[in-house]
């Protein structure tokens, strides 16, 4: 039986995890984790995820994106 955490306590998101919960397309959310010293991405592999809590800062701290 899997246990499915839900997002709103995970730490670090998926791609398509952090586009549901900002509300904000996946591709778009690419484009703002691509540079390589991103500080709110975390790369396993080939895998980006983000950090929740970071990219939260991040936005709040925007005017637009």
């Amino acid at each position: 039986m899997k246990h499915e955490v839900p997002i709103s306590e995970k730490a670090l998101l998926t791609v398509d995890e952090a586009s549901e919960y900002f509300n904000i397309g996946p591709q778009r959310i690419r484009d703002l984790t691509n540079d390589d010293n991103c500080p709110y991405v975390l790369w396993i592999g080939t895998k980006r995820l983000i950090k929740r809590e970071s990219f939260k800062e991040f936005l709040y701290s925007q005017y637009s994106i």
